[in-house]
């Protein structure tokens, strides 16, 4: 049976009183040499580890994070949180990392029960969540991905340039009849990269808005509307596809219907996750700076905490193109 010492244990091997073995441990007041030396020897003999719970209810700190996401299952945000987590931990912080599948209620519900433990503060990749629904926490808070609003710290790439490179890049490839598979209606990175989309085709004489289907930003959905899409429009000869997840759904739905990609179809993907260098042929990506957009969103919210000046709120990156084999006949497979 694993006995654990309680700080009443410590202060008698110590001969001093709790207060004091209090005073040691959160490093306030002051404690002659000699005693902090004994009570830290006690401490160690003892193996005694401080209640966390107790601290955090006596500091209303508790050294946590909560990051929300919206989607685990897709591979973008298991490579924030690892960013995320990466400087949180270095700096001492435990990351609670919390799944919402994109719903309200869950985010709201995940966000009353850490600030009852009494969390530090909040990352937040939200669709759903208004500034309104935020500010009366009155804790730290950072939206990374996509904003909230514009008077809340935000961690996000381009969107709409990022769309407008890749629907030019498709064009410069000879590329006339393109579609887009669009994210979801209610989240504004979707309606960024539909609207650089729609700008490109739209100057060039190109937009037909029959060649744009929403894939949800689910490989499976992807699969199904993009095989109908290309039996209606067998024409198309490049996709645009929201995220990577739903460019790997199109390239599915081609490899069913027996289209070569990229010499029938041609494929663009947005996000720059690793699971599209895995994939046959390798998908062509805007690759977003994801490991750099989690760890300056932690950074900036440690900033938050410990109440140090953050004079850029808002940071944007900017989206690169990578090109693989699903846009580019010559590139070795």
């Amino acid at each position: 049976m694993i006995v654990i010492a309680t700080i009443k244990e410590v202060a008698k091997e110590a001969g001093v009183s709790v207060a004091t073995v209090s005073r040691v441990l959160n490093n306030k007041g002051y404690v002659n040499e000699d005693t902090r030396k004994r009570v830290m020897s006690s401490i160690e003999k003892l193996n005694y580890k401080p209640n966390a719970v107790a601290r955090s209810l006596f500091k209303k700190k508790s050294k946590m994070i909560g990051l929300i996401v919206p989607d685990i299952k897709n591979p973008f945000f298991p490579e924030l949180a690892r960013a995320v987590e990466d400087v949180t931990n270095s700096e001492g912080y435990t990351l609670i990392l919390c799944n919402s599948d994109d719903d309200f209620h869950k985010e709201q519900k995940y966000l009353d029960a850490l600030k009852q433990k009494y969390v530090d503060g909040f990352i937040v990749v939200t669709s759903t969540l208004k500034a309104e629904h935020v500010e009366d926490h009155n804790i730290p808070l950072v939206a990374l991905d996509r904003s909230i609003h514009p008077e809340i710290p935000a961690v996000y790439s381009n969107n709409y340039t990022g769309a407008k490179q890749a629907t030019q890049y498709l064009l410069e490839l000879g590329c006339r009849q393109i579609a887009h598979i669009r994210g979801p209606h209610h989240i504004n990175n979707a309606e960024e990269r539909y609207k650089g989309f729609t700008d490109v085709t739209k100057d060039q004489g190109l937009y037909d808005p029959k060649l744009v289907i929403n894939g949800g930003y689910s490989i499976e959905k992807t699969i199904g509307v993009t095989s109908e899409l290309l039996k209606k429009s067998p024409e198309i000869d490049g996709i645009f596809a929201g995220n990577d997840m739903m460019a790997i759904g199109v390239l599915k739905a081609a490899e069913r219907l027996g289209l070569k990609v990229p010499e029938d179809l041609k494929i663009i993907g947005f996000d720059g996750i690793a699971l599209c260098k895995t994939t046959s042929p390798e998908i062509t990506t805007m690759a977003q700076p994801i490991y750099e957009m989690g760890t300056t969103a932690a950074r900036m919210l440690l900033d938050f905490i410990e109440k140090k000046e953050v004079i850029n709120t808002k940071q944007v990156f900017q989206v690169q193109l990578v090109e693989r084999q699903s846009t580019r006949v010559s590139l070795k497979r």
